[in-house]
């Protein structure tokens, strides 16, 4: 079992040694990580430990123990803390309570009393982790919400919002059997008024999950946009006018035992549930025929777009696919991508020319990507871009990936080269905020996140992989900097140095001076 991770801090450092030495911590479950002798020391270490306990004074320079525990409840709100102090006071320990403190303890620290303290805050600690860690209740839980999920997950692929290497991981999470041959949708509509019962399309479904019967062919039933969505799987033999005499049989049932009008669209069937997007186009194209060819039956879109089960279209899922390989993924992704569109072209047996409304579709996905993220058209298309492309200026479907390849490669590294100029100057205006805001004793990078309008969380992680060490320390090194100059090149009395360095407390500031440096200001300013 992992050990819990505890930091101690005090000011007073046999005090800390004790409790260190007297503690047998790895008995007790837990592992002594760091040590700190004031709050402002403990903030910084509790930023790169993650500890969870603390064990605190209350009285300390710079810092105390419940500004430090008001900060650390906000950082690390898992975290367990202890507080310590040699003064009986109840408004102390209102205050501790305030700051969901879990013990408070008096000096002298008595070992027995803070063994205990362990091994209650062991139990605590132990029961939240097996808490988050209990499978059964989260497998519990998942399977309370997988009808819910499994729901979600068919209406997104027939909206064709689910990446195409993804759906098999996810059909096999949420339990969707989508074995088979081909794939069809229907989309059940009841027509008048009894369309707008909320009730009515549960029976509707029910009314399908009894009666929708064809050997050789599995249904799964859902809502889907306000209708009851059929996604048929067929095994080899089945054909999809099997399926649309079936769907009749329900229709005729609907209107005998119901009393409704209920109409289906059928879309032509695919041979890649990837594909079901189309599909399910052509189920809510074909219901738009029900004025010219009649309710209460199955209208197949088939029957009355002969081209539509051949139709290649750039879809909503290609253009996510596309979009989402140049702007987050690598080089080999985005040939993935690409390569997977002109597969697509080639499979259809199309020629270039049939093949413009699909190139067009493209080309806009492309376009808006270089100007959402403001890019040049010349610097992505050529000089001599006109704002479109005609698809016979290619002479194959390899011609046409090779230029749509280079464009898509050519958005990504300017995209890339975006980020990188653009963090640049973020770090750099906040270097210059700093540089100029370092005197002041209330400097945060709140303050500083105020000015430059980004999160805190984004800030930090950016400046510390861009400059190399945390805001925190940044500010610390300026101060020093400036403190060093001060020291030597004027007469001024060490504590307006500190001062103007931003530190209001002198003595904080020899503390961190002697820190930095490995001598006192006095003793750097004589040397």
């Amino acid at each position: 079992m992992e050990l819990y991770r505890v930091l101690l801090v005090d000011d007073e450092e046999d005090i800390r040694v004790g409790i260190s030495q007297k503690m047998d911590w790895e008995s007790l479950g837990f592992a002594l990580v760091g040590e700190a002798e004031n709050g402002r020391d403990a903030l910084e270490l509790a930023d790169q430990l993650h500890p969870d306990v603390i064990l605190t004074d209350i009285k300390m320079p710079f810092m105390d123990g419940l500004d430090l525990c008001r900060i650390l409840t906000v950082r690390l709100p898992a975290s367990k803390f202890v507080v310590f102090s040699g003064f009986d006071d109840f408004e102390y320990a209102k205050q501790a309570i305030r700051m969901n403190v879990s013990e408070y303890i008096l000096k002298p620290i008595n070992a027995a009393e803070l063994h205990a303290v362990l091994q209650k805050l062991k139990e605590q600690l132990d029961t939240e982790r097996a808490e988050r860690q209990n499978m059964e209740t989260l497998r519990r839980r998942y399977e309370e919400s997988l009808p819910v999920l499994r729901s979600l997950f068919l209406s997104r692929l027939l909206s064709g919002q689910v990446a195409r290497e993804q759906v098999a991981e996810l059909a096999a999470r949420y339990e969707v059997d989508l074995g088979g041959a081909s794939w069809t949708v229907a989309l059940a509509h009841v027509s008048g008024d009894a369309g707008r019962n909320e009730l009515l399309p549960i029976s509707v479904q029910q009314l399908f999950e009894e009666n929708l019967q064809l050997e050789g062919c599995s249904c799964q039933l859902f809502m889907y946009n306000g209708f009851v969505a059929v996604l048929g799987a067929f095994q080899s033999g089945v054909s999809i006018y099997d399926f649309i005499e079936a769907v009749n049989r329900v229709c005729a049932l609907a209107e005998s035992y119901l009393g409704l009008d209920l109409t289906v669209g059928v879309g032509a069937a695919c041979s890649a549930v990837e594909d079901l997007s189309q599909s399910a186009d052509g189920a809510r194209s074909a219901l738009e025929y029900r004025s010219l060819v009649g309710r209460g039956r199955a209208i197949y879109i088939g029957d009355l777009e002969p081209d539509a089960g051949v139709r290649l279209a750039f879809g909503e899922s290609d253009e996510q696919q596309l979009t989402s390989a140049i702007k987050l993924c690598g080089e080999d992704e985005v040939r993935s991508a690409v390569g997977y569109l002109m597969d697509r072209l080639r499979a259809s047996g199309r020629t270039m020319s049939q093949c413009q409304l699909f190139f067009l579709e493209l080309l806009t996905c492309l376009l808006k990507l270089a100007r959402a993220a403001d890019l040049e058209l010349e610097a992505v298309f050529g000089s001599n871009f006109s704002g479109t492309v005609n698809v016979t200026d290619f002479d194959s479907p390899e011609q046409l990936g090779d230029w749509c390849l280079e464009r898509c490669l050519k958005i990504q590294s300017l995209i890339r080269r975006q980020r990188t100029d653009s963090a640049g100057r973020t770090v750099e205006r906040a270097k210059k905020f700093i540089q100029d805001h370092y005197a002041e004793s209330e400097l945060s990078v709140e303050m500083l996140c105020e000015h430059l309008h980004l999160s805190p969380t984004y800030f930090s992680t950016l400046f510390k992989r861009e400059v190399g060490m945390s805001f925190t320390a940044y500010v610390t090194v300026v101060r020093m900097e400036a403190a060093a100059a001060a020291l030597r090149n004027t007469e001024e009395k060490t504590y307006l140095i500190a001062r103007q360095c931003g530190y209001d407390d002198p003595n904080y500031f020899s503390y961190v001076f002697k820190r930095h440096f490995g001598v006192s200001p006095t003793k750097y300013r004589a040397g």
